[in-house]
């Protein structure tokens, strides 16, 4: 008789299962619809609680990231709310490249997620929750491939327009995490920070920019293979209709600051990355990035600027990124911020490595970061 089963048939479950033995499965992970990316894997594995569970997830040397897989560990939860680290090790001579995860469950069903899920029944519990907030104006931009709502969160009395925007690539869900925290302190009426920036800004919030993907359980791309960062320049109906929805609202409202949040597989770190590059770049736009990456950095030990991207030469921008497209298109300062699958290699939390609730605190230092940074441009 089996003594473990593996699901995945359920929102942004994603893995195969090759075979089970006793207590060790192996495992495969998805691939995105039309598309060669994988990464993402979330699934639920029923044991006995006791005994060590082995799960060896195989093939990982094609996989979007290869370089993300060493020195990570696997997320485990057997509540669904508090998201540990399980013990994990990487070989790449092993079937193709193998993650062995290996747990001791409490109890006879646990979770597994290569980072704690933001399922899309969270998802409308925030919009619901936020739009329901004084102040708060809900927008609904169109609609998906598979038919889903682009949702669009907006508030504030200012004339300086914020843009924030989430999960272009779904299988970054460090990313609503990080929405989460922001809308949490923006929504509060008795937040300085909040009142601060609902006085000085309209800010537009797009908390999940790929609804499609992210039920799918895909890592990169939409409902037919679209990585929607490369988007920006040219989107269309049939193959990016959540980039033109989200790109036709910031051409009506305009933008003077924006923020692109993400996660990176591979680099142990918080980081940015700018529009340099970009055919009208300027000393002043420029410094305004600079200037809200030094307050950040200095607001909080979880952000740094160390490790990161390398910086495009001059007039060699990617336009179909959303920030490159943003700051070339307004003139804004615009930046896409990375999170990690890792946890922090210079500020390390060994029991759950870097969490749902990191991103989330980080959310709202990001806010404060805002609100400073304006004051310090109008001074």
């Amino acid at each position: 008789m089996t003594a473990m089963f593996v699901d995945a048939a359920f929102d942004s479950g994603n893995i195969e299962v090759l075979a089970i033995a006793d207590r060790t499965a192996r495992l495969a992970i998805r691939r995105d619809q039309d598309s060669e990316f994988f990464q993402w894997f979330h699934f639920r594995v029923a044991a006995s609680a006791g005994n060590e569970v082995v799960l060896k997830i195989t093939g990982l040397n094609a996989s979007a990231y290869p370089g993300g897989w060493p020195d990570y560990n696997a997320c485990v939860s057997e509540d669904r709310d508090y998201w540990a680290r399980a013990a994990s090790s990487f070989d790449k001579d092993e079937e193709g490249g193998t993650l062995t995860i290996r747990h001791l469950p409490a109890s006879d069903v646990f979770w597994v997620a290569y980072f704690a899920p933001f399922s899309m029944e969270r998802h409308h519990d925030l919009v619901a929750e936020a739009a329901a907030s004084e102040g708060v104006d809900y927008v609904r931009l169109g609609t998906t491939i598979d038919g889903q709502p682009i949702d669009c969160l907006e508030l504030g009395e200012g004339n300086t327009q914020v843009w924030l925007y989430a999960r272009q690539h779904p299988g970054e869900t460090q990313a609503e995490w990080w929405i989460e925290g922001a809308l949490e302190c923006l929504t509060d009426p008795a937040d300085p920070v909040a009142r601060a920036l609902r006085a000085k800004c309209r800010i537009h919030i797009v908390p999940n920019c790929n609804p499609d993907g992210s039920r799918r359980g895909h890592l990169r791309t939409n409902a037919v293979g679209s990585n929607l960062n490369r988007e920006w320049a040219i989107p269309t109906p049939g193959k990016s209709p959540e980039v033109l929805a989200i790109r036709n609202r910031m051409d009506e409202t305009g933008v003077d600051f924006a923020m692109d949040v993400h996660a990176d597989e591979a680099i142990p770190a918080v980081f940015l990355a700018g529009f340099d590059g970009i055919p009208s770049w300027t000393e002043q736009q420029g410094e305004g990035y600079s200037l809200y990456q030094r307050i950040l950095d200095r607001r909080t030990p979880d952000f740094q600027t160390k490790l990161g991207y390398p910086k495009a030469r001059a007039g060699t921008a990617n336009l179909s990124m959303s920030t490159n497209q943003l700051a070339e298109r307004f003139g804004a300062v615009a930046m896409t911020l990375e999170m990690p699958y890792k946890d922090l290699a210079d500020f390390p939390e060994p029991d759950q490595g870097w969490s749902p609730e990191r991103c989330k605190l980080l959310g709202r230092e990001c806010m404060a970061a805002l609100a400073e940074w304006l004051e310090t441009r109008a001074g």
